[in-house]
């Protein structure tokens, strides 16, 4: 079984159009200490194809998507650990 990931902080950005959501998500992140975990909450079609890429872009780890029902998605994204 895999270990729970805790999120520090959860960002609902229902509501908001793009580029809003992922706006808060960056906003969210540079606020954050390394490995932090935080969710952004989306009804943003466009979220679900520009939060992962850039995420990825970022070098940040999107641990999980998960389809809130609705139109709404929450994306959580572990910030990068410096090595």
């Amino acid at each position: 079984m895999a270990n729970p990931v805790t999120i520090t902080r959860e960002i609902d950005a229902r509501g908001s159009h793009c580029p809003g959501p992922l706006m808060e998500l960056i906003r969210g992140l540079k606020s954050a200490q390394e490995g932090e975990v935080i969710a952004v909450i989306s009804t943003d079609p466009g979220s679900k194809t520009d939060i992962p890429i850039w995420v990825q872009k970022a070098g940040n780890e999107l641990v999980a998507v998960q389809d809130l029902g609705e139109g709404a998605a929450k994306f959580i994204v572990r910030k990068h650990v410096r090595k």
